[in-house]
């Protein structure tokens, strides 16, 4: 069942408005919370905006690419920082990897619920900040854009965007990013 749920997960553009109500919201978090973390610190922090005012000013944010974010019905903003988590000073900062895990069952729970949500990395990142009222020292680490999946196009998508809209990008071949037992190109 979890293979055919990943299978289906896409990050579609074509949205169209739906009704997420607290309560699945509220279950999503439940759920997300129980994600794998260093020493269980579970430092992934979450912004669900469903204000209308609140996301059309999110909208100026947005780059020209992610115009298509218009007919959200969320966007969750997933933030964090390093002291949220274990410091372990031989790596890069492992907050993003527990936030990264946590974020991986929200976009599947999200999938499950029929819904689409696309992460994107195309917005201001101060203004957004500043927008959604996160400190500037904490980590914005992306924006997930929440709806429902449409076959009606949206004016901003690029003819790009629509061409690759019907089909499933091209995945690399597991040859390109394994090994076995020792590093190997």
């Amino acid at each position: 069942m979890l293979d055919s749920l990943i299978r289906s997960r896409r990050a579609f553009r074509a949205l169209q408005p739906v009704e997420i109500s607290p309560e699945e919201v509220k279950n999503i978090a439940e759920l997300v919370s129980l994600s794998p973390s260093c020493m269980n610190n579970q430092p992934w922090r979450y912004i669900f905006v469903q204000d209308p005012d609140t996301l059309q000013t999110l909208f100026t944010a947005l780059s020209r690419g992610n115009a298509w974010a218009k007919n959200a019905s969320m966007i969750v903003a997933v933030h964090s920082e390093a002291s949220l988590d274990c410091q372990i000073s031989e790596r890069d900062p492992y907050f993003l990897f527990d936030t990264g895990m946590a974020t991986a069952y929200l976009i599947l729970l999200l999938t499950e619920m029929g819904l689409v949500a696309h992460p994107i990395a195309g917005y201001d990142l101060e203004k957004s900040k500043e927008i959604l009222k996160i400190p500037k020292d904490k980590s914005l680490i992306t924006l997930i854009v929440v709806g429902k999946h449409t076959s009606v196009f949206p004016e901003e998508m690029s003819e790009k965007q629509r061409a690759s809209e019907p089909q499933r990008p091209k995945r690399k071949s597991v040859e390109e990013f394994i090994s076995f037992n020792q590093y190997s190109e």
